[in-house]
């Protein structure tokens, strides 16, 4: 917003300030005039009550009305601020009920009332600050302040005649009644009041005029209304003895006394007001006048700048243009395909040079191509640095896997050799129990291979039962004894396969088993299909899982994640996706009708059948019939 702008906003901002002073005047008198009467048991029907209430209302209203006129002045924070506190303010102001309701109550201090109209009057009284950060110019923002500091002084004046009219006696009541808190409270407000008129003249000064004249109504020995009731008030609130060794004398003598020297502040605060509205009217117009000589000033200046930026934007267009093209093919295209080649294949067969953007020119748009040449480069050292990582991870865990598997076949071979020796009952059943733990050995020590993306060393050459197959994923299981087979169709698994699915069942006995009852049974079934598949089922009674589980399983099984840290911790879903992948045999979790789960594995033709295409006649173990919807959407072999 321009100066201008700014000082025509002033005047009208002026007018509110007006506005606001008056009702902040007229809630002093309410407030104070009101203290006597309600302090000394009167209603408030009593006219020297409701008389004042009713002169703020008016004035309330025309305020509000004032303010509407100012609207709502986005993208300047100043008069964005001022359009907040008026909003604030009027708020505010629709608690004047509830303060009048609980106006000097009985037994309750008085600065209780006094201190909540203090604060909507000081609310109103701040606008003038408010209007200093509306303007730039150092003159009117003097003056403002100056304004501010003198309100802030009549405020403090006025608030020190409420607390001595409140504790006055009055009508029924013949005694003072002062308590130590009011009289603190109105201690603070005299000492407010001198700092304020101090901070209010070197302000004024600071304008280049004189306080003194402005000032002089106020002075003590020009008016000895105004100088008996300065010495009243600092006797009451500023002595040991108080309102104890006072003279007594009603509040209302005290009202009319004090009132002389509000009214004279009043006075000056009215003609601070109408000089600084003077001063925003004589700044207008000046600025009127030096907005005309700058606007065609500018008009030259930014015919010239167009022409320029014309001229410069061109240039950059064109290499902003390929940069964009560049940048946008290298994040979609370039650097995707070849962190996938990195995944895939050696890092050192694949080529890992950088084609720069093109873009040589000396400027910032040329220091931001190079710099993109840098990121691009670094980024795929950092993608090859990390496939070669990778690697030798990959081959760490290789090493380490087949030592393991090589000691553990040894442990194997030399168990069964102590229990073909052994008579022992007892003796052979401990036997059998290592053996077993020896063979969970091997099959976690066969997971890293398949983190590693090897195949275990182990590998049959000829087609096996699939019954055979279930049984021996059956005795790696812990609970083995609970794993119940039934209606096993007379099929042969391919022996390429054997030791994987062996591996992918143990994985899925071994869920089953550990998360259901020890009393119960895992149940395991098989159903040859029409079109040469073999769909197998493992149903627990288990605990079961939530349909979010279910589908993030599954998931996972049909698109197995990259290895990281938190595989670690779901190593049997994950080597179980790999392997069904391998072997394009299709695994998914569904809830069991009796509770619990059950993992449905559909094994292809290629493997269900020893590796041989299935007899055009169903064998003598196949049952007729389909499996459950969805895992058999496809026909004929899968994968």
């Amino acid at each position: 917003m321009t100066d201008m702008q700014q000082l025509e906003h002033m005047q009208l901002l002026t007018q509110m300030t007006k506005q606001a002073t008056s009702l902040a005047q007229a809630l002093q008198v309410e407030r104070d005039q009101s203290a006597g009467p309600l302090s000394n048991g009167s209603k408030a029907t009593d006219y020297k009550v409701s008389q004042p209430r009713e002169k703020t209302d008016r004035a309330k209203d025309a305020f509000l009305d004032a303010t509407n006129e100012i609207g709502d002045f986005e993208g300047d924070d100043a008069l964005e601020s001022i359009h907040a506190s008026v909003a604030q303010i009027a708020s505010q102001l629709g608690d004047i009920r509830s303060i009048r309701k609980s106006a000097y109550e009985k037994d309750a201090p008085s600065l209780n009332t006094i201190d909540q109209y203090s604060q909507l009057i000081t609310s109103l009284l701040s606008l003038s600050q408010d209007m200093a950060q509306a303007t730039s110019n150092p003159d009117m923002i003097k003056r403002t302040r100056a304004l501010a500091a003198f309100s802030s002084a009549k405020e403090y004046a006025s608030i020190q005649r409420a607390i001595i009219a409140a504790a006055l006696p009055g009508g029924s009541v013949k005694e003072p009644h002062l308590n130590e808190n009011d009289k603190q409270f109105g201690s603070n407000a005299l000492d407010k009041e001198t700092r304020a008129i101090s901070s209010f003249k070197a302000i004024y000064g600071s304008t280049g005029e004189s306080a003194v004249d402005l000032m002089a109504p106020l002075d003590n020995g020009n008016n000895p209304e105004i100088n008996a009731a300065n010495m009243y008030a600092k006797h009451i609130l500023d002595t040991p003895n108080g309102i104890d060794g006072a003279r007594v004398r009603s509040y209302m003598d005290w009202y009319d006394q004090s009132s002389t020297k509000i009214d004279a502040m009043k006075t000056i605060e009215t003609t601070l007001l109408s000089d600084m509205e003077a001063k925003a009217r004589e700044l207008r117009e000046a600025s009127q006048r030096e907005a005309i000589i700058n606007g065609a000033v500018i008009l030259i200046v930014l015919g010239v700048s167009l022409v320029g930026a014309f001229v410069v934007a061109r240039s950059m267009i064109r290499s902003l243009r390929r940069l964009q093209d560049t940048a946008t093919r290298v994040a979609q295209d370039r650097l995707p395909e070849l962190v996938k080649q990195l995944s895939e294949t050696d890092p050192q067969d694949v080529d890992t040079s950088v084609e720069s953007v093109g873009v040589h020119s000396r400027d910032e748009i040329g220091q931001v191509a190079a710099a993109f040449d840098d990121v691009h480069r670094e980024a795929v050292r950092l993608a090859a640095e990390q496939a070669l990582l990778r690697g030798n991870v990959n081959a760490m865990f290789t090493n380490l896997s087949r030592r393991s598997q090589g000691l553990i076949q040894r442990q194997l071979s030399l168990i069964s050799e102590l229990e073909s020796r052994e008579a022992d009952p007892d003796q052979l059943s401990s036997l059998f129990k290592l053996d077993h733990l020896a063979t969970r050995m091997r099959r976690n020590g066969e997971n890293l291979l398949v983190l590693a993306g090897e195949e275990p060393g182990r590998r049959w050459t000829r087609p096996v039962p699939l019954v055979d197959v279930l049984r021996a994923a059956a005795s790696e299981v812990e609970q083995y004894e609970r794993i119940e087979l039934s209606a096993v169709p007379a099929t042969e698994v391919a022996g390429r396969v054997v030791n994987d699915l062996v591996h992918l069942l143990a994985e899925l006995l071994e869920n089953a088993t550990s998360f259901s009852s020890p009393q119960t049974k895992v149940r395991v079934t098989g159903h040859a299909l029409p079109d040469g598949r073999v769909l197998v089922e493992i149903h627990d009674t288990g605990i079961g899982l939530s349909p979010e589980d279910l589908a993030a399983i599954n998931e996972r099984l049909a698109q197995p994640p990259t290895v990281d840290v938190s595989v670690s911790r779901r190593m049997g879903l994950f080597v179980v996706g790999r392997l069904s992948l391998r072997h394009g045999i299709r695994i998914q979790l569904r809830p069991s009708d009796s509770g619990g789960t059950t993992a449905l594995v559909m094994l292809p033709v290629d493997v269900a059948h020893g590796g041989k295409q299935p007899p055009s006649k169903q064998g003598p173990g196949q049952q007729p019939g389909g499996a459950p919807g969805g895992l058999l959407a496809g026909n004929g072999s899968a994968g």
